[in-house]
C-alpha cells in the first residue's frame, strides 16, 4: 500500500463540527452496505445531511447536529420523513441526546465512525415516491460524481 500524498490527506481542521459528524456516519453506514449523499435536496426547500440507500432499496434520512443550539435552531427536520423509510439523528459524543425524539433513529458519530444507538420505527415509502427519490438520488449523485472529475461539465455544479 502507498502512501497517502499529504495534499489529499485527510484534515479534520477543514470541516466543520457536523461535517465531521456527516463523514464518521458515511463509514458507518458503509459498512451496513449503506451508501450515502451528503447535502441531499429531496424536495425544493429541503436539504438532508444524508440520504442513503441500502441494499434492497430502503432510504435513510440522516440529520447531523453538532450541539444543541444546531439541534434546537433546525425547523425543517419533519419535512424530511415523507422522503425516507428511517429517519435518524446523528450527533456527536457529548450531545444531550434527550433532546431528541425518542421516535426517530438515533447515532453517535465522529470523523472516523458511528454506531447505531437506536433504530427507528421502519414507515416505508410508497412505490412511486420510493421510485422517485431513487431516481433524483442517483441522478444527483452521478452529476456529482462528473462534476468532480471534470468541473466544467456543462450544466454541472458540484
Amino acid at each position: 500500500m502507498t502512501e497517502t500524498p499529504p495534499e489529499t490527506a485527510f484534515d479534520p481542521t477543514l470541516l466543520q463540527p457536523g461535517q465531521l459528524i456527516a463523514r464518521g456516519v458515511a463509514r458507518l453506514l458503509a459498512s451496513h452496505d449503506y451508501w450515502g449523499l451528503e447535502e441531499f435536496v429531496p424536495a425544493r426547500g429541503l436539504r438532508v445531511d444524508v440520504m442513503a440507500i441500502g441494499p434492497k432499496g430502503e432510504l435513510w434520512c440522516i440529520e447531523c447536529k453538532s450541539s444543541r443550539a444546531d439541534y434546537l435552531s433546525d425547523a425543517k427536520w419533519q419535512g424530511y420523513l415523507p422522503y425516507c423509510d428511517r429517519f435518524f439523528w446523528a450527533v456527536g459524543p457529548d450531545f444531550p441526546v434527550e433532546l431528541l425524539p425518542e421516535e426517530s433513529g438515533l447515532i453517535i458519530a465522529d470523523a472516523w465512525g458511528g454506531e447505531i444507538v437506536r433504530m427507528p420505527d421502519e414507515d416505508r415509502l410508497s412505490g412511486a415516491r420510493r421510485k422517485a427519490m431513487t431516481q433524483k438520488l442517483a441522478r444527483d449523485t452521478a452529476r456529482r460524481l462528473t462534476c468532480a472529475r471534470d468541473p466544467h461539465t456543462p450544466g454541472g455544479m458540484i
